[in-house]
């Protein structure tokens, strides 16, 4: 057997081009591409002259510090878009002189102790922007510094650095403790990536804290109640406990009320909430009745975001067809599963045995069979087929 996952014949396998849309793929749109859509539709592509009447706003009132921001972040933009000269050393000086001049601004006004400047700056650190070189010190310096001022994002990416830790790239030694009181910080103050994060340390017992589900579901539905495209988890972590309420805990099981929430986060692009509606929808779970079209419709919506289960319960779609909704297909079955086996996902890595066993979608093949299966079973974890 070849270890390109072709299977021991003359006649390779399918393979569908991933990076190109499939009819169902190309009906649903993942909640990240729409998201990144807008964020482009919105962005306004930086002008010399924008340039030029920001540059005077600024030296007619200097502190104004949230327009002084803004040049700086305008001025990094055009060190990127404006610089067009076919000349690459006048090129690098223009460059230069723009990335010099945001710098400036932004190392000014963070001296000045402005926490929004100076949590842009430990951005610029923590990656290089600015051409800056990457220093995880600074970064972490300047988010402490920022939400010590109380910036809640900045108080949020403190917490982050202790619970990673100088090995990992936190600029500081790893501290459980003050991570922890650095997102109940950030949370106080309103971060909801914060809420969400203290909300699983309090579920799960993290961190060397005590699991309470009671606390853990105050931050939680805090954060639910703010959730949106760049924060649905904790929709889909409420509707998970009120699905399946932890033992011994408050909660009292309410199918109708996860299936909301659920709902929410799918409706905000969030795959796993999307997968779990596709098994609901699939099975008649949470009060729904049986509906392949809505099953189908949002299985697809998570397994066009790369969602394992998604992809193998597509798989078996495409194995036994739907009608008047989706065409039997071996051939998409066999792909399906095998995209969710390659990210050693052992129930598709299994499923994949079977077809190549039997000949599903692909040539029957019993080596290739033996293979898969032993990748499922965890005999072969190193074996790329």
């Amino acid at each position: 057997m070849q270890n390109n996952g072709t299977p021991s014949s003359d006649k390779p396998p399918p393979i569908r081009q991933y990076d190109t849309n499939s009819p169902a793929e190309s009906q649903q749109a993942s909640g990240s591409d729409a998201k990144q859509q807008s964020r482009r539709q919105s962005s306004i592509p930086v002008t010399f002259e924008e340039i030029n009447q920001l540059r005077a706003a600024v030296k007619a009132n200097p502190r104004d510090n949230k327009q002084e921001l803004h040049l700086a972040k305008r001025l990094a933009s055009a060190a990127v878009t404006l610089v067009d000269d076919p000349d690459p050393k006048v090129r690098t000086r223009k460059r230069e002189e723009y990335m010099l001049e945001a710098h400036k601004h932004v190392k000014k006004l963070a001296s000045q102790g402005y926490s929004e400047a100076m949590f842009y700056l430990a951005d610029c650190h923590g990656t290089g922007q600015l051409g800056l070189a990457i220093d995880p010190k600074e970064a972490f310096n300047l988010y402490q510094g920022a939400a010590k001022l109380g910036h809640a994002a900045s108080a949020y990416r403190t917490a982050v650095c202790c619970e990673m830790g100088t090995e990992a790239g936190g600029g500081t030694r790893k501290d459980p403790l003050k991570a922890v009181q650095w997102y109940r910080r950030a949370a106080t103050l309103g971060d909801v990536p914060a809420m969400y994060k203290l909300g699983m340390i309090l579920l799960r017992g993290l961190l060397g804290q005590q699991a309470s589900v009671g606390e853990a579901m105050i931050w939680l539905q805090r954060a639910a109640e703010r959730a949106d495209e760049e924060n649905p988890h904790a929709l889909h972590e409420v509707a998970c406990l009120y699905d399946v309420p932890p033992p011994g805990s408050k909660v009292i099981r309410d199918e109708g009320y996860a299936l909301q929430l659920f709902e929410q986060a799918a409706k905000l692009g969030y795959r796993v909430s999307q997968a779990r509606l596709g098994k609901a929808y699939e099975y008649g779970q949470l009060g729904c009745k049986v509906d392949n079209r809505n099953s189908i419709h949002w299985y697809s919506k998570a397994a066009a975001q790369g969602d394992v289960e998604a992809e193998l319960a597509l798989s078996g779609w495409y194995l036994t067809g739907s009608e008047g909704i989706l065409q039997q297909s071996d051939t998409e079955a066999y792909l399906w599963a095998r995209k969710a086996a390659m990210r050693e996902f052992p129930k598709a890595e299994f499923a994949m045995g079977y077809y190549s066993e039997v000949g599903i979608g692909c040539p029957k093949s019993l080596e290739d069979a033996k293979r898969w299966y032993g990748r499922a079973a965890g005999e072969f974890p190193d074996v790329s087929l």
